[in-house]
């Protein structure tokens, strides 16, 4: 007997693109690369935010005339763009910090960033 077992595209999304991020972090030394993969966490989260908001046939919450019908919720909106500005704020960090290593090394491998001194 197979059960109704619910399969939400957005939900397989979010679980590939972290899966992705994770690998991509895990298995490379190249500095620019290791930020990108924290880049595709950064938006498999801000996905994830937005699915758990999500309902079917809502609409927006604004209270003006208070709607009869199911609203989306707007708490994981605001963390949504909470975490987009803290996401924009990091990678601008990250990159910076690459290119410092880029220049004081010439390289921008992970091992030999670790060899780096003052």
């Amino acid at each position: 007997m197979t059960g109704n077992i619910p399969f939400n595209i957005p939900f397989v999304a979010v679980a590939a693109l972290i899966s992705i991020a994770i690998y991509i972090i895990i298995s490379q030394r190249n500095l620019i690369k290791i930020v990108m993969g924290i880049s595709i966490l950064a938006a498999g989260i801000n996905l994830f935010l937005i699915t758990l908001g999500y309902r079917e046939g809502g609409v927006a919450p604004i209270y003006t005339h208070a709607p009869q019908d199911v609203m989306v919720l707007p708490v994981p909106q605001a963390l949504t763009l909470t975490s987009i500005v803290i996401a924009v704020a990091t990678l601008a960090l990250m990159l910076s910090l690459v290119i410092s290593i880029y220049r004081h090394t010439g390289s921008i491998d992970s091992e030999e960033s670790r060899r780096m001194k003052g």
